[in-house]
């Protein structure tokens, strides 16, 4: 273990997890928007000078698994200590467009010995539609500004040019300035909590030592995961529900292999990428495969590159999973995500205990009045386990954002929640039972652009060993059911009600 003992191990690895959550809480108290400071859209996260991550935040599952891609961008563009790039292009790093990753490397002693990363969810990048989340879109560029990996930050400080355009490509130029300049506030903060880690526990040489023993123990305990499982291959597939441009599903199909303590999965035979924005760079789908592992392996495991390791992944360029620079995206980052995740989990199913399905879908709604723009997921039902009922009202699977209250959605924005409410009944009868879902009734105060993008609207999240499945979700516009994408503009008076998934039981009811 390089030199290290059990005991230095864990105390090395706590040390750096906590500066990854000291970064994340610096970004969320500075924040201007209320998708950061409130529901905590972001993530945070410390790699090595390799580009491999070895400590995080508990944040988004969606935003770290797909980190690796952004600091390999970023390392290849040329970044040096002191210095920080940002980047948000899906097919160079990116996830999607509202996803603004910052990178900067980490200088001890000369040399770089990490990378501080953010990734924060903007709630207004430019594009077609107000939050830069629109239902429908067809190409990458109508769903914002496309930003390739460049630098923010120089030796003079933030390059005021790079941050004149992100702001000028807003709606809300400020709340930009102001959201960037928090993750640049958590980058700063990582270099001194680094630096004064390594001068106490032994320097620059004993914090590498330190991060490759961390990448070897995860290692470790993951192929360990999966050596207890059986060898063999399962198949499962899932359909997401058009893509905003055609109503036509478009099937998920994987198989997952274990031979030993090696683990493939593989999406050949998934359906091509569609003409909206449901389909998937690389990162995302890496992002959700990890995820599903390790939910099948063991969820105590540290996060990190080595955990991730024993696992490949087969994506064949051109399909919903892995679809071709260019293609629009960002219903792909949240909702794809959640249904090639429900996908990996069903094949792993069996050769490992895993609960039954959660509400699949992140429900998201985006509001635009103008000069002020809301984006938020909403909570549902999580699927039971063998052990226990699945809890009800959370955000499941990819997304692990919080609620936001309703006192500050109703100061930050011109309407009124008139209901919330847990959907009491959702969840799928079993043995152990799903949790239920929630409902969402907002009345807008003032004229709104509305996006809707959400999943399991015609589908029900499925039951385990015969557990029966949660209830479909429901979204109402002036009482009148709508598709789960849909964009339009409704007048002041106008009420969205949202009623989310429940999760599916576990086990003959």
């Amino acid at each position: 273990m390089n030199g290290l003992d059990a005991i230095g191990l864990q105390v090395w690895g706590a040390a750096l997890r906590a500066i990854a959550e000291e970064m994340q809480a610096a970004l969320i108290r500075s924040a201007f928007s209320v998708t950061i400071k409130e529901r905590r859209d972001c993530s945070t996260a410390l790699f090595d000078a390799r580009g491999l991550m070895v400590a995080q935040a508990d944040s988004i599952p969606v935003h770290l698994g797909a980190m690796p891609e952004a600091v390999a961008a970023v390392m290849a563009a040329g970044a040096l200590p002191g210095e920080a790039w940002i980047v948000n292009d899906p097919f160079t790093g990116g996830t999607h467009l509202p996803d603004l990753t910052v990178v900067s490397p980490v200088a001890l002693d000369g040399r770089t010995v990490a990378h501080a990363v953010t990734r924060a969810h903007h709630a207004d990048v430019g594009g077609m539609a107000a939050g830069s989340m629109p239902a429908g879109a067809r190409e990458l560029l109508q769903e914002g500004l496309v930003l390739p990996p460049v630098r923010l930050v120089g030796p003079d400080g933030v390059d005021r040019s790079v941050m004149a355009i992100i702001a000028a490509n807003s709606r809300t130029p400020e709340e930009r300035r102001g959201d960037v300049a928090a993750q640049v506030a958590a980058h700063d903060l990582a270099g001194g909590r680094l630096a004064a880690l390594a001068a106490r526990r032994g320097g620059p040489d004993a914090l590498q030592g330190a991060m490759d023993a961390l990448l070897a123990y995860t290692e470790r305990r993951t192929r360990a995961a999966i050596s207890a499982m059986p060898d063999g291959e399962w198949y499962h597939e899932e359909a997401l529900e058009g893509d905003g441009v055609t109503d036509a599903d478009i099937v998920i199909r994987v198989r997952v292999a274990v031979n030993g303590d090696d683990m493939v999965v593989d999406f050949t035979g998934t359906d091509p990428a569609g003409p909206g924005n449901l389909n998937c760079p690389i990162a995302v789908t890496r992002s959700s495969v990890f995820f599903a592992v390790r939910v099948a392996t063991d969820p105590d495991i540290p996060s990190s590159a080595g955990a991730y390791a024993p696992v490949r992944i087969v994506a064949p360029m051109g399909s919903v999973v892995n679809a071709p620079p260019g293609s629009a995206v960002a219903a792909g980052n949240v909702e794809a995500s959640s249904r090639i995740a429900d996908a990996v989990l069903g094949a792993l199913a069996g050769a490992a205990d895993v609960p039954a399905q959660g509400q699949g879908t992140m429900n998201n709604l985006t509001l635009g009045f103008g000069d002020r723009v809301y984006f938020e997921t909403l909570g549902g039902g999580q699927g039971a386990t063998s052990r226990a009922d699945g809890p009800s009202a959370v955000h499941v699977a990819m997304s692990n954002t919080l609620n936001t209250p309703v006192e500050a959605l109703e100061v930050a924005m011109p309407l009124r929640v008139e209901r919330y409410a847990v959907r009491r009944g959702s969840g799928g009868e079993g043995a152990r039972r799903g949790g239920d879902g929630v409902i969402r009734r907002i009345r807008l105060l003032d004229d709104a652009d509305v996006s809707l993008i959400a999943e399991r609207r015609r589908s029900a999240p499925a039951g385990r060993d015969g557990g029966l499945p949660g209830t479909p979700g429901e979204t109402l516009v002036d009482d009148r059911l709508v598709p789960g994408k849909w964009r339009g503009h409704l007048p002041a008076g106008s009420v969205i009600e949202q009623r989310t998934p429940g999760g599916g039981g576990h086990g003959d009811p």
